[in-house]
Order: C-alpha cells, then structure tokens, then sequence
C-alpha cells in the first residue's frame, strides 16, 4: 500500500511543527505544497524532493501528491497551521478515491487559532467560533449569517483571512455585522505573521478594530461579552472562582 500524509506544519516556525509532523516529513521522499509552505521548511528537510504549485491549483497538487504516491515514494501534503483546518486534508481524502492503492493519513498541527491565541494570552479559554472571511469557496450571504449567528450567542470569534487586496473591506464590514449584537468596547486582539519573523501583536476594541488594517498573515480575535485584558493580556475567563480546582 502506497503512504501519503497530509500535514500540517503548523503557523510557520519550525519549533511550533509537532514531533510527529517533524518525524513524518524526515521520512517522506517527496513533500508537496503551496509554494510559500514549502519555503517555509525546505531549510529544514534537505534532500528531500519539494514539488509546489501557486494558489488555487489545489486539485492539481493533490494529484500531483498522488502521482508521485503511486511510483512507490512515501509523500508528504503540507499545509500551514493544521490540515483539517482550512487544509487539504478533505480534498486529499476525496481525491484519494480515485487512487485505492494509496493509504491516505492526516498529520495534526497547530491552527492560527490556537498559535494566535498563546501570542495573546487566553482569549480561547471559552466557546469559541472560527470563521473564514474568505468567499472564495464560500458566499458572503453565508459568512455574514455565520457572523451574524455567532455575535448574538456571544462566542469568541476568531477569523480567518480577514483581508486581501480584492477584499480589503471585508473586516470592516465583519465588524459592523458583529456590532449589531457586540458593544463596541468588546475587547479584540489581532495577531500578524505568527510564528513567523516580523510576528505582532495588538490589542484594540471592536470599535476600533473596525478600521484596522490587516492582511491574510492576520488572524483576528474578537472577545465574547466577558473578555477582558489582563496585564496587556487578552483573557476570556470561564468562570473559576479563584482558589477552585480546575
């Protein structure tokens, strides 16, 4: 049976990749990926052969994946971040279909999410919502309900691909969605470049996040009605009082 992982290589540094993660692409013969994802290890796993495609070729690297699966060669599917997680890991299972000899098998990372969220302090401690505000696979009509839904229940929400030169008011209009059911002090926080050289972090309201200026290497964070800053931290408490057990 022919291997294939998908991996996710975590937000960028290669001390934040998992030992599993580090250990499957020491094995592989082939790492594929996104051209910037593989930038980001090949110092990393000399010697191995690095295939890559730009954006939205998606398809063809998984196949591409494949191809090289079948000529006998241990493959690795890289992804930022984790690869169920706005990953390749459902397309690779899918298109993996079409190859029976092929045993396909999804290597955890660590998501923007949760990389961002340790940047910031604990803003994830609580239910939370993750939201892509990117509609290119998904239309806006559906991102602003599932907006729109997660303010009034009050989660966290922290959100994807919250800009892009096409979509360079898309957070905004995020913003005024989740005004309509968030105060305006709401406490948010923003993460840029995480695990990465150049990393930042802020703290700011929901007010004026609103007119932030960000980019797809962002993740944002936007509190819940209890979310406060404590010592320049971002916190969203879950209710433990103080001498309790956790």
């Amino acid at each position: 049976m022919n291997r294939i992982y998908v991996v996710g290589i975590g937000p960028g540094e290669y001390e934040k990749m998992t030992i599993q993660a580090a250990k499957v692409l020491e094995s592989c013969d082939v790492i594929v990926g996104y051209t910037v994802y593989v930038d980001l290890v090949k110092e990393h796993f000399a010697g191995k052969e690095f295939l890559t495609t730009p954006m939205k070729q998606e398809v063809k690297r998984c196949e591409m994946a494949f191809e090289e699966a079948m000529k006998g060669k241990t493959v690795a599917m890289i992804c930022s971040g984790d690869a169920g997680v706005y990953g390749m890991a459902g397309l690779m299972l899918e298109i993996g279909t079409r190859y029976p000899e092929c045993q396909v098998e999804v290597v955890a990372g660590v998501t923007a999410a949760l990389g961002g969220a340790a940047v910031l302090g604990a803003p994830l401690i609580h239910d939370f919502a993750l939201i892509s505000l990117s509609d290119l696979l998904t239309p806006w009509e559906k991102i602003e309900k599932r907006l729109l839904c997660a303010a009034e229940a009050d989660f966290v929400i922290c959100l994807y691909n919250p800009s892009s030169r096409k979509r360079h008011d898309y957070l905004q209009k995020a913003c005024d969605l989740m005004l309509t059911y968030k105060a305006p002090e709401t406490v948010c926080g923003l993460v840029s470049n995480i695990g990465r050289e150049g990393e930042l972090m802020q703290l700011m309201t929901l007010e004026e996040l609103r007119d932030m200026q960000v980019d797809m290497f962002t993740t944002v964070f936007v509190g819940n009605s209890q979310t406060m800053v404590v010592d320049g931290r971002m916190v969203t408490p879950r209710g433990y009082k103080m001498g309790e057990q956790a």
